[in-house]
């Protein structure tokens, strides 16, 4: 089936993350204005200028047996835990096929990862000097290769219309989703499973961030660490997880009487082309991205009455975002209710995308804004409708919500939800 205007909805969602280990105790945790940043108490951590992340609320291998755990690198664990959940979550059970009734030549997965198997990278080549080649495991390279969360997604659920790993670092999620949704939109796919995933808590990537001076260093207050807006904010904190959400043509869902969450209306992307890791200072990519979204989904800045922010807690970072988001909305975001569910789960790289795109959905289904925490001094630079403390209702009737994520190299994916 080929169109270009086929309407695009979300039937299912599953997460596992720092405030639980499914989408519906991560909801829960993120309503509540609870953190998930803790002290990481291993051994290789006491030494770490940076002691403190957002680690997974249930470890993988009480779900996942030891013997299939074993060959998946932990950032495909998560994948296929989120993606097992929101696959049952939209009432679909077993592969693709006679069981589940999905034609698997009409099913697509797009799982992103930022940095792929890092940990099984180090920790194997830990192995090769510590105790020679015959101890490096058989499945080194298809754990660590970043598209072994999407093959082992795609495979488990036979899934033969594409599998595709965008690589974007902090985008990555959203830009998956976005994938996923033209791949539906393009008559690609009828259904897709789409999002992010990480697993990247390791000596080496937090020293290395930490000596970019870009994580918080707040060792001594863990759960206050993350807090965007605040003028006291000093750096982002890591988190881990997965964020999974299945996308279908609304005639397909309606045709196998699926339960819908919301319409996903579109994504739009630019690149700031301007440094490997600042973010371009005027938000001019950003806001091209807003206004390439507006532009080729025709949704209008009167409709959008919530965001979930990239913000990351970085001083320049947090603020120009929202500098950007004013450039082309203009004084239609007075009415945005915005959120940074980063406060709260630290933030996941490239499963950033695919956690806020469930928080985003939840938020619109229900009608209520998360709140951002750990702002005791906003930044006056912060105009806009931050919400603070306490989550928020949000308006009735039809309504809109973006989900904005961005990514060193200058990636922009914008996301753009709306209630049916």
């Amino acid at each position: 089936m080929n169109s270009t205007n086929r309407t695009v909805v979300v039937t299912g969602i599953g997460a596992t993350t720092p405030l639980g280990g499914d989408a519906a105790s991560t909801w829960e945790g993120l309503l509540a204005g609870r953190s998930g940043v803790s002290l990481l108490e291993q051994e290789w951590a006491a030494e770490l200028p940076v002691r403190i992340a957002g680690q997974i609320a249930v470890e993988p291998t009480e779900i996942i047996p030891r013997p299939q755990a074993r060959k998946l690198d932990r950032s495909a664990q998560f994948a296929l835990i989120a993606a097992r959940e929101a696959w049952q979550d939209a009432g679909l059970t077993g592969a693709a096929g006679e069981e589940s009734g999905v034609d698997p030549s009409r099913l697509g997965a797009v799982i992103a990862s930022g940095i792929g198997g890092v940990t099984t990278l180090l920790d194997q080549y830990d192995v090769l000097k510590e105790k020679g080649v015959r101890r490096v495991s058989p499945h080194t390279v298809p754990m660590l290769m970043p598209n072994s969360p999407a093959a082992n997604v795609g495979i488990e659920l036979n899934a033969r219309a594409g599998v595709h790993t965008p690589v974007s670092a902090c985008a990555s999620g959203a830009e998956a989703i976005g994938y996923a949704i033209e791949m539906i939109r393009t008559g690609r796919a009828d259904i897709v499973i789409a999002g992010g995933t990480e697993a990247a808590i390791h000596p080496l990537p937090m020293v290395a961030f930490g000596n970019m001076m870009a994580m918080s260093k707040s060792n001594d207050d863990p759960q206050g660490a993350s807090r965007p807006y605040d003028v006291d904010r000093n750096g982002f904190v890591l988190g881990e997880g997965s964020g999974v959400v299945v996308l279908e043509s609304e005639e397909h869902a309606k045709a196998r009487g699926a339960k819908i969450y919301v319409e996903a209306v579109g994504q739009g992307i630019s690149a700031d082309a301007h440094h490997i890791t600042q973010p371009e200072p005027s938000g001019t990519g950003i806001a091209q991205a807003v206004q390439n979204l507006l532009d080729s989904t025709g949704l209008k800045p009167a409709e959008i009455v919530h965001a979930n922010a990239h913000a990351t807690s970085t001083p320049q970072g947090d603020i120009g975002e929202l500098r950007a988001l004013r450039k082309v909305l203009g004084d239609d975001l007075d009415h945005v209710a915005v959120s940074a569910t980063k406060s709260m789960t630290g933030h996941l790289l490239g499963g950033a995308g695919g956690v806020e795109t469930v928080a985003t959905v939840l938020a619109l289904k229900n009608r209520v804004a998360p709140p951002t925490i750990n702002i005791e001094n906003l930044d006056p630079e912060a105009e806009a409708d931050i919400v603070r403390g306490e989550s928020r209702p949000l308006p009735e009737g039809t309504i809109a919500a973006l989900n904005d994520s961005f990514g060193f190299g200058g990636h922009n994916v914008v996301l753009a939800f709306r209630t049916v």
